[in-house]
């Protein structure tokens, strides 16, 4: 069947899939790729499969760094390789599908299995070394030394290193993807400071809830400087609302929920994280005492959140006070009913022994979840503003959701963790503040890393052109401000380009420590 968005209208006037495939710098496509269907999108793939920041997630910290389980865990690129799996899946499902779903799936823009694949691809480039905790902290150093507002964000990171740092074959225009693809992978399509004045709640778009008062969104996808990119791109999408995500990225979102649920719980089992004694009190205590923790104050249920129970109790609350477009009691109880009977009881209740009949059950037993949950999918015209054009059922919702808690209730509050963790912040702390003295001395600059001078360099320039451009959008346009604007970004750019194992080599160069000069150098 022909697609109704393909060519180009009568009268030579672009259609949506024009619009859709424009690239920043308009290229020609060679000729061993005209022949494919929509090539343009097969490029864009390529070229972040190609890329060097994609290959170095393969030594980044998904949840427990490799190095301190000493065992074999995801890390961010076994990872982005499930998310697209899963994506491909729903895409190619919502993308077939030539009934009312599918129609509507097509007004809003439509679902392109590549352009899922790509955005699934790319959407943890940014994240830095040593998971949520090096963002935290390469967060608060940007906003403390160097007075960027914006701070550090890895969705935002993601889009600058697509649009500007990482170049393919020209210079000023990063990988020169396709609107479609840049669409695809804004998951928070807004900047920090557009998260000022909201509540929080229920009226709140998922992601901008502020952290703090004063300090904007709590996620989003572009920083100031790369803001006309993630207009541009938006651009192609005139059906989609202001804040809402485009279907792709959508789908994209909703894979890397169900995979982030799935596998880190694939990860502790294998490791023996999760004490089945432990995670078994919490829900058989919530599902016999649902009614008298229901009315237990908020106050005593945080006092006593590590006691059977409370965490279960305290994430139904969360989820109706956030959610209330799809949180249900009665959902809620079916899920935590069905992850206590299927993994708790099921899984669990089998410690993992290395053996192949092992491997067999746990390959089963994710199979089906995740065919299940990739199989639960909504679409909707009109969605609740916490909510995507594409959403997973109430069941699947309240599925995941408990499928996360397991996760941060048992391992990510963990003591040992925590303490490595905060070793691990230090060294990208121990980094920050070392680059930044050695771009300020004057008498020893010329020998900083190229590479880090070149990212100064970069952010230097977007500076300037947005004073030029828009000086409304920066917080003073005073030279020396700027400056220190373009250092802190130059050098948040580059330590957020380190994988886990070159963070603590490179901190061990310039404390003195590393006993392997040479070694510990190589990549600067």
């Amino acid at each position: 069947m022909e697609d109704v968005h393909e060519g180009t209208a009568p009268g030579g006037v672009p259609t949506a899939t024009d619009q859709r495939v424009a690239r920043a710098v308009p290229e020609e496509l060679d000729e061993f790729q005209r022949g494919e269907y929509r090539p343009e999108y097969r490029v864009d793939l390529e070229r972040i499969r190609f890329s060097p920041y994609f290959s170095r997630l393969s030594a980044v910290t998904q949840v427990i760094s490799q190095s301190g389980a000493g065992l074999a865990v995801h890390n961010r690129l076994t990872h982005s390789v499930k998310v697209t799996a899963v994506a491909r899946s729903i895409a190619v499902s919502l993308n077939g599908d030539w009934g009312e779903r599918g129609a509507l799936v097509r007004d809003l823009g439509g679902c392109d299995p590549v352009v899922v694949q790509a955005a699934a691809a790319a959407h943890d480039l940014g994240h830095p070394p040593f998971g949520h905790l090096g963002e935290q902290t390469l967060d608060r150093l940007a906003r403390e030394r160097f007075g960027l507002e914006e701070g550090f964000e890895g969705n935002a990171q993601t889009f600058r290193i697509l649009t500007r740092l990482d170049e393919y074959d020209r210079a000023g225009s990063g990988l020169n993807l396709t609107r479609a693809v840049r669409a695809a992978v804004l998951k928070y399509p807004w900047t920090r400071e557009q998260g000022e004045g909201w509540s929080g709640g229920a009226d709140t778009p998922r992601g901008l809830s502020p952290r703090r008062p004063g300090e904007g969104a709590r996620k989003f996808s572009a920083y100031t400087l790369d803001l006309d990119d993630m207009l541009d791109a938006r651009h192609a999408y005139p059906e989609i609302a202001r804040r809402q995500q485009t279907v792709e990225c959508s789908v994209m979102d909703i894979a890397d929920d169900i995979a982030y649920s799935l596998h880190d719980l694939d990860d502790f089992y294998r490791a023996d994280l999760l004490n089945q004694a432990a995670v078994s009190a919490e829900f058989r205590t919530w599902i016999r005492d649902r009614a008298a923790l229901a009315a237990t104050p908020l106050d005593q249920l945080h006092r006593a959140r590590r006691t059977p129970g409370h965490g279960l109790e305290l994430l139904r609350r969360r989820l109706v006070d956030r959610d209330p477009w799809i949180a249900q009691d009665d959902a809620f109880g079916e899920s935590v009913a069905r992850v206590a009977d299927e993994v708790v009881d099921g899984l669990l209740s089998v410690p993992y022994d290395g053996s192949l009949a092992a491997d067999r059950a746990l390959a089963v037993f994710m199979a089906g979840w995740i065919a299940r949950l990739q199989h639960s999918i909504v679409v909707t015209r009109d969605p609740d503003i916490r909510s995507g054009h594409v959403s997973l059922d109430a069941a699947a919702f309240h599925d995941v959701a408990v499928l996360k808690f397991l996760q941060e209730r048992f391992v990510l509050h963990r003591p040992d963790l925590a303490v490595y963790q905060r070793g691990q912040a230090s060294v990208i702390e121990r980094l920050v503040t070392s680059f930044a003295a050695w771009l300020d001395d004057d008498d020893d600059v010329r020998r900083a890393p190229r590479r880090l001078l070149d990212l100064v360099e970069l952010a230097a320039e977007d500076y300037l052109a947005v004073r030029d451009r828009t000086p409304e959008l920066l917080p003073t346009t005073d030279a020396q401000a700027l400056h220190r604007y373009a250092t802190g970004r130059g050098i948040v750019d580059y330590v957020a380009s380190l994988t886990d194992a070159q963070a603590m080599a490179v901190a061990n160069l310039v404390s003195g420590a590393s006993e392997r000069l040479w070694d510990g150098g190589q990549g600067l």
